[in-house]
């Protein structure tokens, strides 16, 4: 099956949003106040994202986002934000990629901050309205202090449990935001500048509501100026708790959006039950030293084993200490496999015998892992 290779990879290249309506263009909700219609949980639990009292509420807990169902090229977004405790932290990501960026929480993007007043300003950071490209994004900003960070040349927000507004304006790589109706923050230049929109998750309670989106007009754009389209993955690890696995789950510790296996725990396995003989896996894994180890088992079998270690005999040369990005498509008795963007020209070809069986992941020494998503062989939801 060579031609599904290029699925683990996939950038979109692809034609403005359709701009053929008539009259200028208008707002629209983005939000329904009811349920979480037209936004896509990426990496988070069901309970982090709450709608009540025609808001959408966050917990902050895991680490994660809230991605729109569809991507976004030029436009306005207008949107209502307030911190429930003093020092809260979150985000508006612009032009995101669909799954989150290796080892990290977050999705490439362009980042626009939310931050209370009691977190503090520093030379580095404020809380009026910052933004900056993440994860390799790129942006030059404007008022950027010798960073690509982009300042706000006034001090507008107000601060927890007040509510504020902003306006965020993205045309052509452009981006420039209104905090509560002033112009405070621009940037130019930014890579992507097509993608998904998102809300963070990052440890602060906040209230989103009012958010409207006005799209505008946008030429064609090259493969690299788009995020990554999305590619039917789900998350399997929900960050707060061990929902959906079973086995040795005393010795692998939820850490926020991290799951860690400690050294201490000698050998073991986690194990996660579904139907799906055929399908795609994406998992970050941080390996410590040598002793570091993590085996997965794709149907919960040594015939569909694969070794994560820096000294495994097929994957090892692509490894390195820190984290790893694993992402293999598994379809019949062919595994293609793609190691830190390394990916290997022909499939692992498997044992016959074994069409169906759990998920496994072994650990052994100080290993952990982030980012677990799983997706059918046609990328369908």
């Amino acid at each position: 099956m060579r031609s599904l290779l290029p699925l683990l990879l996939l950038v979109a290249c692809v034609a403005p949003n359709d701009s053929s309506q008539q009259g200028p263009p208008e707002f629209r909700s983005l939000f329904n106040g009811v349920d979480l219609e037209g936004w896509v949980p990426v990496n988070t639990a069901p309970s982090t994202w709450v709608v009540r009292d025609n808001m959408l509420h966050c917990t902050g807990k895991p680490t994660g986002e809230l991605r729109t169902d569809r991507m976004y090229q030029n436009f306005v977004l207008e949107l209502e934000w307030r911190h429930l405790v003093p020092g809260g932290n979150a985000g508006v990501f612009v032009w995101a990629d669909d799954i989150t960026s290796v080892g990290v929480p977050f999705h490439r993007s362009v980042e626009v901050q939310v931050l209370d007043h009691a977190y503090g300003n520093t030379r580095g950071h404020t809380t009026h309205g910052d933004i900056f490209p993440i994860h390799g994004a790129v942006m030059t900003p404007i008022n950027g202090r010798g960073s690509s960070r982009a300042f706000p040349t006034e001090l507008h927000s107000k601060p927890s449990p007040e509510w504020n507004h902003y306006s965020i304006t993205c045309i052509d790589g452009a981006i420039s935001l209104k905090v509560n109706g002033v112009m405070v923050t621009q940037g130019t230049d930014a890579n992507p500048r097509m993608g998904y929109i998102c809300l963070e998750s990052e440890g602060g309670e906040v209230d989103y509501r009012n958010l409207q989106i006005k799209e505008l007009p946008g030429g064609i754009l090259e493969c690299e100026q788009s995020g990554i389209f999305d590619r039917g993955y789900n998350t399997i690890y929900t960050g707060v708790n061990h929902n959906g696995w079973e086995g040795d789950l005393d010795e692998w510790q939820v850490q926020d959006w991290r799951l860690v296996h400690k050294a201490s725990a000698g050998t073991a396995t986690i194990i996660r039950q579904f139907a799906l003989a055929d399908f795609g896996f994406l998992a970050d894994v941080h390996l410590k030293d040598q002793d570091s180890r993590a085996t997965i088992r794709l149907r919960g079998n040594d015939a569909t084993q694969l070794e994560i270690a820096l000294d495994a005999p097929l994957l090892g040369k692509h490894l390195h200490e820190g984290w790893n990005r694993i992402e293999v498509l598994l379809e019949g008795n062919s595994l293609w496999i793609t190691v830190n963007s390394h990916t290997y020209p022909e499939p692992k070809t498997l044992k016959p015998g074994f069409k169906l069986g759990p998920l496994s992941i072994e650990g052994s020494g100080e290993v952990a892992l982030a980012s677990l998503f799983v997706r059918s062989v046609d990328g369908k939801r």
